[in-house]
């Protein structure tokens, strides 16, 4: 008897928009297909549609719903992506007209956090975002529930726990939320231990797919998964990064953003946005090749202040300039730094510009003591600026990261170790 593997089908999308002049309708969409491909979802055709409000009913009006149905019917269309966030009665009523299951740009967003996450708490954290998202739209499921279980938006909590009550479903969702609290206490432990050990951190954030945690590679050799897809990354990790004076920070990579994140998504990911709000720097990240460059970073700088992060230094990384015609038309300034993350090159200039940010100014010092000057390492040990003492026939070998007014005493004593 032959086995063979069945390979599931790709699913074919059509992505519908409204243009209401709220904002950029045409930019959200053309990242909306880059979403849908990151879910894994192939979109085959896009319609937009001016309107100066939604309709109640279905969104884009019955009309304009004919055209799509009768598309789908021709091209063996699965899955209709609205690029705004629809109703449960515009759900029900789009799916009973059409008879193709459609979601909006959250589940999306949240059926791809469901791909991307790769820890326990990044997995609760989607759970819970979803299970909050769907509470209010399990009504009146019945025939739709039995299409869950597989394809774009359907991952995550899966098809048992959106069957059960909404008494089960909240008890799920306060169980989450303890789960997520504990973890919040052990990382806020984490942060205050980071704080007393005098450790600096730097925290790379911006728009999703800008390159940071290929930053992050070359910088640290971090083995963080780096690919060409929309949050690629969802769960922070954090390295040491040693800077050209000597000087170790923790560098902090972060889950990336895209324009009109719905609140509440922010919300359930702000453990991990709190990263980049607690960072004493912090790196600006964005593609400097793509043509939206300025309103990427306006996104970033928007929720940097959401955060409370005005008074934190922020460097802006122009990265991928190996692909921009003109560097030179990027802005300047002199925490503004251009760099290609994938072959290094501008990453010195970047660490010399973080060394200039940083809180306070500090030196790496390694130190040969004589013994009768044994007390200098009592002041080092007081100051949290020892790092390791060594007691040989020649004297006190200590290696230390002091600030500027221990400098003076420091000097004299100091030496290569060497190897």
């Amino acid at each position: 008897m032959e086995l063979t593997e069945n390979e599931r089908k790709q699913q074919r999308a059509v992505l519908v928009g409204i243009d209401t002049g709220e904002y950029d309708a045409e930019g959200s969409m053309s990242e909306l297909f880059e979403l849908v491909e990151s879910a894994g979802a192939e979109p085959v055709a896009s319609v937009m549609q001016k309107r100066d409000k939604p309709d109640g009913a279905t969104c884009i009006g019955q009309g304009k719903l004919e055209d799509i149905r009768d598309y789908c019917s021709e091209n063996e269309i699965d899955l209709l992506v609205f690029d705004t966030e629809l109703t449960p009665t515009q759900i029900r009523n789009i799916e009973s007209f059409t008879d193709i299951r459609t979601i909006d740009r959250t589940m999306l967003i949240l059926d791809i956090f469901a791909i991307r996450a790769r820890t326990n708490e990044g997995k609760l954290q989607v759970e819970l975002a979803q299970l909050k998202y769907l509470m209010p739209r399990l009504s009146g499921k019945g025939r739709e529930m039995s299409r869950l279980g597989g394809g774009v938006g359907t991952r995550g909590p899966g098809e048992t726990k959106l069957e059960t009550d909404k008494r089960h479903i909240r008890r799920r969702i306060e169980a989450l939320k303890d789960e997520l609290s504990h973890m919040k206490n052990r990382r806020e432990h984490l942060r205050e231990r980071r704080r007393k050990d005098g450790i600096i951190t730097v925290a790379i954030v911006g728009y999703t797919n800008a390159g940071k945690s290929t930053l992050m590679n070359t910088l640290t050799s971090a083995g963080v998964l780096s690919e060409d897809k929309l949050f690629a990354t969802l769960d922070p990790t954090s390295r040491a990064l040693k800077l050209p004076g000597g000087i170790s920070v923790m560098l902090i990579d972060t889950v990336g953003l895209v324009r009109r994140l719905p609140h509440h998504l922010v919300e359930a990911f702000r453990s991990t946005l709190e990263e980049a709000a607690l960072a004493d720097i912090i790196l600006n990240v964005c593609d400097a090749s793509s043509e939206e460059f300025r309103l990427h970073l306006e996104v970033t700088e928007s929720l940097l202040r959401d955060l409370g992060c005005s008074d934190r230094p922020v460097i802006n990384v122009f990265n991928k300039c190996d692909l921009v015609g003109n560097p030179l038309d990027l802005p300047g300034g002199k925490d503004s730094v251009r760099i290609c993350a994938k072959n290094g090159a501008g990453t010195d200039q970047l660490l010399r510009v973080i060394e200039e940010n940083l809180p306070v100014r500090l030196r790496s010092f390694e130190l040969l003591i004589p013994f009768d000057k044994g007390s200098l390492t009592a002041v080092l040990r007081k100051a949290g600026a020892l790092r390791t003492e060594e007691y040989t026939a020649d004297g006190i070998r200590v290696t230390a990261v002091a600030e500027e007014p221990l400098w003076h005493l420091l000097e004299e004593y100091e030496v290569h170790f060497g190897g």
